[in-house]
């Protein structure tokens, strides 16, 4: 290290071991992006797709140009939640993403399988590597938000997607369940490890409430959602019911038409950023 190192590595012109590795992956130059919005958790099925998919859904409405990248690529979830069955294609300018019903841009590994089921059975590098190419070949044309729909765990992929895109924030999936919470941490220590910031925390499958006389029960246990935002200065909360008509909206490919409010704040505060 040279004597005349003064620590601030941005002002520094001397070509120094100690300067920090910038692993960002270049973004296809016909497109843009302004924010990218990760959607995570510790552990799979907790819903991590219907709440990416609700978000963009809500961002469409509100008026934005929003896309879903699918980084999920062995268990790729977003095209059944918007009924998608096209295939994805390449012009001289890169990969032309799938376009759901509302305008919504969605890149996901299903869109370039010949089969929907065709199963992923590739190691991590090479699954971390995919979904590198897609925020680098894929034309994202004027997009304001960019959702990624993130695999489970604190693995390959979620530290590519942290060290190679400029994600702006991190949005936590969880449900009531002890155990779900505690693993959950490990996604919330993940991100600040990484220095990314967590905008907000969503509990899904929190409560169901009767239709009839509107009581609301809580089936899987007693919410922690309030204790895990209060330790770690998480703002913005927002739980999800055990909504029948959610799945069903889900399984037939129509989450763009569903009704709720429940992540109005956080998509509102997603919007400010």
């Amino acid at each position: 290290m040279s004597e005349e190192c003064t620590h601030n590595c941005e002002s520094c012109g001397l070509d120094c071991a100690s300067k920090p590795t910038d692993f960002r992956a270049k973004l296809n130059e016909h497109s843009r992006v302004r924010k990218v919005i990760a959607v995570v958790s510790g552990k799979g099925g907790v819903g991590k797709s219907m709440v990416t998919s609700l978000l963009a859904v809500n961002s469409t409405r509100a008026g934005y140009h929003t896309a879903i990248l699918d980084a999920d690529i062995t268990g790729p979830s977003i095209p059944k939640a918007f009924g998608i069955k096209d295939k994805a294609y390449a012009n001289q300018y890169g990969i032309v993403p799938v376009q759901s019903h509302t305008g919504i841009d969605m890149m996901s590994i299903n869109f370039l399988l010949e089969n929907d089921t065709d199963p992923v059975v590739w190691r991590g590098p090479i699954i971390a590597g995919t979904v590198k190419q897609f925020w680098t070949d894929v034309v994202w044309d004027n997009i304001d938000y960019m959702f990624i729909d993130m695999p489970p765990g604190t693995g390959d992929v979620p530290l590519t997607v942290f060290q190679s895109l400029p994600i702006d924030g991190i949005i936590i999936v969880t449900t009531p369940q002890d155990l779900v919470s505690m693993i959950v941490e490990k996604a919330v220590n993940m991100a600040k490890l990484m220095n990314i910031p967590v905008i907000g925390i969503v509990e899904n499958m929190s409560y169901f409430e009767c239709p009839h006389c509107g009581e609301k029960s809580e089936i899987f246990g007693k919410s922690h959602l309030d204790e895990i935002a209060e330790k770690y200065g998480i703002s913005i909360s927002a739980r999800l019911p055990i909504n029948p008509k959610l799945s069903a909206a889900c399984d037939a490919g129509l989450i763009e038409l569903y009704e709720g409010n429940w992540l109005n704040e956080l998509g509102k505060h997603i919007t400010e950023l």
